[in-house]
């Protein structure tokens, strides 16, 4: 078997595997851009900052939060529209206010914060991990991060979605 014909595609396959921007390793300006908007979250919710905190999240996070207030609502026997659920959420309304500070009753912010080792994950195209190591924990946290609208997006729910945080 004559080697030499095999010799150009094994160089375009040593070419994209290194220089394809699948395997590029991200800049630093990417690097910081994910960590900015992680922590400008957990900040958000320190200060409870509502319309920041609901600006920063992904549209699946986003949606989970309004779908749990209208079924709430409706369990209670009022009617919502969801469209107006979202408005409240991104002015920081009195249902925005509910919503956070129930859920900021069983998260305290500061584990991330101050008590926790932030570490980059993976970053993609527009996908993207930070790992946060609570000073307790054995393991850290995974948290997604989604690039949607050219931003970087917290992703609550598909970081935490099967393990709900609301009482």
């Amino acid at each position: 078997m004559n080697m030499n014909k095999f010799k150009p595609i094994l160089a375009v396959i040593l070419f994209f595997f290194f220089f394809s921007p699948i395997y590029a390793k991200p800049s630093e300006e990417e690097i910081n851009a994910v960590l900015a908007s992680a922590e400008a979250t957990f900040k958000a919710m320190k200060e409870k900052n509502y319309p920041a905190i609901w600006s920063s999240l992904t549209a699946k996070t986003k949606s989970s939060a309004v779908d749990a207030v209208y079924k709430t609502s409706r369990k209670a026997n009022v009617e919502l529209e969801k469209e107006k659920i979202v408005a409240d959420f991104a002015k920081g309304g009195e249902l925005a206010k509910a919503y956070w500070d129930g859920y900021l009753g069983v998260f305290d912010p500061d584990m991330v914060l101050e008590q926790s080792k932030w570490d980059i994950g993976t970053i993609g195209k527009d996908t993207a991990e930070v790992n946060i190591l609570y000073r307790k924990s054995p393991k850290p946290a995974v948290l997604k991060l989604y690039r949607e609208d050219s931003l970087w997006k917290v992703g609550l729910e598909e970081t935490f979605g099967a393990r709900n945080l609301l009482p």
